[in-house]
């Protein structure tokens, strides 16, 4: 498996999944619009579960909701993110495995992301994050060399000013919309805000 590229929006995305819900676990899925082979390119996520993250009904319905919104979109999901209540635990739980097998079993480059919730800190200068893939189907640390955010520092800046704006009361997961099904879990909103704060220089929305 060669290099992985994160978007700002799919980064931004997360790390507000995260904040919004501090004491919990938080999971999502990981979305690319990028043409099959080569480096995969993660544009896009959708943040799932904040509550009950091994509820396989719950997680089993999203995963058929969002298959079949990508396949209207084309795009694909290409991994899968978590964040444990534990902030200074990054380790992939039972159900984190358990999902990123079931997306290897349709995409042979799944990646499996961990947030590092003892780096979340918007001043902290590398991403806080932990990344995992398959192989011989065992998940193994994945060289932090080959994980790439292009515009880390805009990137980290729009996530921290977007904090502190409080848009992150913005994003909507899937928990909350089974809570509200009028709940936009596609984030369109939250797409366009941080389009909005994106230069146009940074050609990765």
């Amino acid at each position: 498996m060669g290099e992985v590229e994160l978007s700002c929006r799919a980064y931004v995305k997360m790390y507000l999944h995260a904040c919004l819900f501090p004491r919990c676990s938080i999971n999502g899925l990981l979305l690319s619009s990028s043409p099959a082979g080569g480096a995969v390119c993660v544009t896009d996520c959708v943040p799932l579960l904040h509550s009950h993250l091994p509820l396989a009904p719950i997680t089993q319905l999203a995963l058929t909701q969002v298959d079949v919104w990508c396949s209207q979109t084309q795009q694909r999901i290409v991994g899968y993110y978590q964040a444990n209540s534990c902030a200074s635990d990054n380790s992939p739980t039972p159900c984190a495995l358990k999902i990123a097998d079931k997306i290897a079993e349709q995409f042979d480059n799944a990646v499996l992301l961990m947030l590092d919730g003892s780096k979340m800190s918007p001043d902290y200068r590398v991403p806080p994050i932990v990344m995992y893939e398959r192989k011989d189907s065992r998940w193994i640390l994945k060289d932090k060399h080959t994980i790439m955010l292009r515009q880390w520092e805009e990137t980290r800046a729009i996530a921290s000013q977007m904090l502190e704006s409080g848009d992150h009361s913005l994003l909507v997961d899937f928990d909350s919309h089974l809570d509200d099904i009028t709940q936009d879990w596609t984030n369109q909103k939250l797409n366009t805000k941080i389009s909005e704060l994106a230069s146009p220089a940074n050609g990765n929305i």
